[in-house]
């Protein structure tokens, strides 16, 4: 008896741990459903501390679609849901083609074997044309995995890609990353910025940083670098970042570790540093050389100080002028819960003019998570979409979406435009493609913010037309459907 029941236990753990890892299934949908998720019960009318359709979430992932020249489409991955289980993350890749107006049924790569959305993928094009897959993890508990198309500029069938990295001068799987975002310079291969764990619980001595954030490179995303770190202050830290030519930057904020304010929903100040040699050298915007990682809350990359005002701060975007000055968006707050108590929560720009951070302040939203993104379209247009005006659900994740725009390099800002007005659920999570094109400008999820719901996806062209990605798909191929007058 005793030896079945061992047995039982063995086969019981092979199955559980089977089940955690995801198999490649390289299927095609029949339509576009974006994964609903949420987190941080509140026990009160707000229900969450966020939630809803989060299939383009978070603002610490990119990018979510790239626009390839050569194929005339702009190709995009998104948490989607299956239609059995609405809670169920699957990765999915679909591609806008240009020429015709109209997108491709998605390919469903994989089941994630989790409802997180913090383990949705970020997509990325090299050389060659083939089109990376990066399925993250949220933590340790689960695996990522990386996989590339078969075929350059084909979304029909991806092979998982074995990689590895380099850790205490040994080579070991590289299959655990989180808050990935990815860079491809060409001759040189990927430049991906991310958080990890595992290292900095042991590394820093007593402050032991639950999130320390870095880096790693790959000439062709099957052998990767050593992980080097950028910031380990405190508890950690979220990071946000752009790329302008050769330049990669990041903006972070730190979880301070203080009785008062301390875990992960405390988070301030900002900062950002920059590299203009893939990695082997950091500078603040001013350019002095930084030396990584960053282990006090007082130095050189310090933005804004926003600690003593006790304020919260989220960074949704990092955008570059024409001559490669970094431009910062991000939201601050009284603290981490939702409703109107810990407002207001105040969009701000931080401009690096060539001799100082230049802060202003440009509307009012009410919830910490309502991002959006910034584009700087010529010297006298700045453009930010995002979901800055409340919705159905008002207090909850997302709102209704919104044109600002800026004249005089984010000084003052005015509202142009609402591109969903009258919508039934929150629109959240407005993500700006890399290598933009006029026609996909940007995308994004809408969902319920207070209960599980559909969640169906969205784009815009840099005119203000919305389009919906069909949920039900009859072709190969079909036109979104126009949702805005």
């Amino acid at each position: 008896m005793r030896k079945q029941v061992a047995v039982f236990l063995v086969l019981f753990r092979f199955q559980v741990i089977s089940f955690c890892f995801a198999q490649t299934l390289n299927q095609t949908d029949d339509g576009f459903r974006g994964i609903w998720y949420f987190i941080g019960k509140t026990n009160n009318e707000y229900v969450h501390k966020y939630s809803g359709g989060l299939g383009t979430y978070p603002a610490n992932h990119s990018p979510f679609a790239v626009y390839s020249p050569e194929a005339k489409k702009t190709f995009f991955c998104f948490g989607g849901a299956s239609k059995d289980a609405q809670l169920n993350l699957l990765h999915e890749v679909s591609y806008f083609d240009h020429t015709t107006g109209k997108v491709a049924r998605p390919t469903i790569l994989l089941d994630k074997a989790t409802d997180d959305a913090h383990d949705n993928p970020v997509l990325n094009i090299d050389a060659q044309g083939y089109i990376w897959i990066f399925s993250t993890s949220h933590g340790v508990e689960r695996p990522s995995y990386m996989h590339r198309s078969r075929k350059p500029f084909d979304i029909r069938a991806f092979d998982k890609i074995n990689s590895t990295y380099f850790k205490d001068g040994k080579e070991v799987p590289f299959d655990n990353f989180s808050y990935l975002q990815s860079y491809y310079q060409k001759g040189k291969g990927f430049f991906h910025l991310m958080t990890h764990y595992e290292r900095g619980m042991l590394k820093y001595g007593a402050n032991k940083p639950r999130r320390t954030i870095g880096f790693i490179t790959s000439k062709g995303g099957i052998k990767w670098s050593e992980i080097k770190d950028i910031g380990a202050i405190q508890e950690g830290h979220y990071q946000t970042s752009g790329q302008w030519r050769n330049k990669i930057g990041t903006s972070f904020n730190m979880h301070p570790d203080t009785e008062k304010a301390a875990g992960l929903d405390y988070r301030t100040n900002l900062y950002y540093v920059e590299t203009n040699d893939f990695g082997q050298t950091w500078q603040n915007a001013q350019g002095q050389q930084m030396q990584l990682p960053l282990t006090t809350p007082e130095n050189a990359a310090l933005v804004k100080e926003y600690r003593s005002a006790g304020l919260n701060v989220y960074i949704n975007d990092v955008a570059y002028t024409a001559n490669g000055s970094p431009v910062i968006l991000y939201v601050t707050s009284k603290g981490p819960d939702p409703g109107p108590n810990q407002g207001p929560h105040t969009w701000h720009t931080a401009y690096w003019t060539g001799k100082t951070w230049e802060i202003n302040a440009v509307t009012t939203s009410d919830h910490n998570y309502d991002m959006g993104s910034l584009y700087i379209e010529s010297p006298t247009a700045w453009k930010i979409i995002a979901p800055t005006e409340a919705g159905p659900q008002p207090y909850g994740t997302g709102g209704e979406v919104a044109v600002w725009v800026s004249n005089n390099q984010g000084k003052t800002w005015q509202k142009q435009t609402n591109l969903t007005p009258n919508s039934a659920f929150n629109h959240s999570y407005v993500r700006r493609p890399q290598n933009v094109h006029s026609d996909f400008y940007a995308f994004w999820a809408d969902g319920h913010a207070r209960q599980p719901s559909e969640s169906s996806l969205y784009f815009c062209n840099q005119k203000g037309d919305v389009f919906r990605l069909p949920r039900q798909m009859k072709n190969e191929f079909e036109k979104p459907i126009r949702v805005n007058p």
